[in-house]
């Protein structure tokens, strides 16, 4: 089949033949109808290439079950399934309580296993989620970003009907506007300075900034009547730990979804005059992938507003190169069988 792999010079990805998977006892393979490119393959892409060479990315994947391993149950050929691409010990508390990433054997597709930035990926049988009938596989493959924004609003103390800030109008920070609005907060803010983002951002629904240009805390505050009380930061760059601890009102709450692959500094100072809170959140669980595939099957998440490109799987190394630099895209899919 053909896999774009990561290899350690330039381009990051090169599409080359490699071998079918086959299924073990407890696996599904699947034929990759889409997936996602994720930020996080473009910063391990950046900062880790030599530790993963020959590695297939991709984690955020749908396809159609191609075949079966002996000892697979509740799934047949033809079926459609969204991939959960975390995989556990499946014995320890938190695999049985639904939260593989905590697992201390936990392993990812398109890290430690081959991802669906190829024609076809297997993964576990207990790994996936049947795809319902209203749902097509282009939003199968936007479950696993929607459930890391739902996870991360779950995890943030927030009053009913409350507004919320969003640092960074990216897949992540969209997908936690529209999640926002759908759960009921009374306004949501995303700050951005890329106009494109913003403009995606406001079609989602929420009111913009753009905090090149703004005073993001008097802009929220003209919006809303009041401070900001919760600040999801989404972009994971450098000063944004502190920014958010400038921008947020007294007795606030931050939470951090980006990653930040850098050394980064923050003044403590500030957040111990205003007595802030933080969390720091990962992943999701097997119940946000299970509310999110309820939602978009009750059309109440229109996610498809967050994809800005469909690409085949020649245009990937291309395409992923160009996305490591400033740009206006929020979810591109990958449609390897195209």
């Amino acid at each position: 089949m053909r896999a774009a792999v990561l290899t350690v010079d330039e381009p990051s990805l090169l599409v080359r033949e490699v071998p079918d998977p086959t299924p073990r006892p407890h696996e599904l393979v699947l034929r990759v109808d889409a997936c996602g490119i994720c930020g996080s393959d473009l910063h391990l892409a950046q900062a880790y290439k030599a530790q993963y060479p020959g590695v297939v990315f991709g984690h955020e994947f749908c396809g159609e079950v191609v075949a079966v391993g002996s000892e697979a149950e509740g799934y047949r050929p033809g079926d459609r399934v969204i991939g959960f691409p975390l995989a556990g010990c499946r014995r320890c508390a938190a695999c049985l309580s639904g939260d593989v990433a905590k697992c201390p054997s936990m392993t990812l597709n398109g890290v430690q296993r081959p991802g669906g930035y190829a024609e076809y990926v297997a993964v576990g049988a207990l790994e996936a989620f049947l795809l319902p009938e209203p749902v097509d596989p282009d939003l199968g493959a936007l479950v696993e970003p929607l459930a890391v924004a739902l996870h991360a609003l779950d995890r943030t103390p927030r009053e009913a009907g409350e507004p919320v800030l969003v640092l960074g109008a990216g897949p992540v920070g969209c997908a936690v506007a529209l999640w926002a609005r759908a759960l009921g907060a009374g306004e949501v803010v995303v700050s951005d300075p890329v106009e494109g983002r913003r403009r995606l951002a406001e079609s989602l629904g929420a009111a913009t900034v753009d905090p090149a240009k703004e005073a993001v805390a008097e802009e929220f505050a003209g919006i809303t009547g009041s401070a900001p009380r919760v600040v999801i930061e989404c972009a994971g760059a450098p000063g944004l730990i502190q920014h958010a601890s400038e921008v947020v009102g007294t007795d606030g709450h931050v939470t951090v979804v980006g990653v930040c692959l850098k050394p980064d500094t923050f003044s403590p100072a500030v957040s111990v005059a205003k007595e802030l809170s933080y969390r720091f959140v990962a992943y999701y669980r097997r119940r946000d992938f299970a509310r999110t595939i309820a939602q978009l099957a009750a059309g109440r998440l229109a996610a498809d507003r967050l994809v800005t490109d469909r690409i085949g799987l020649a245009e990937l190394p291309q395409r992923f190169e160009s996305l490591m630099e400033p740009n206006n895209d929020c979810k591109v899919l990958v449609h390897p069988n195209r």
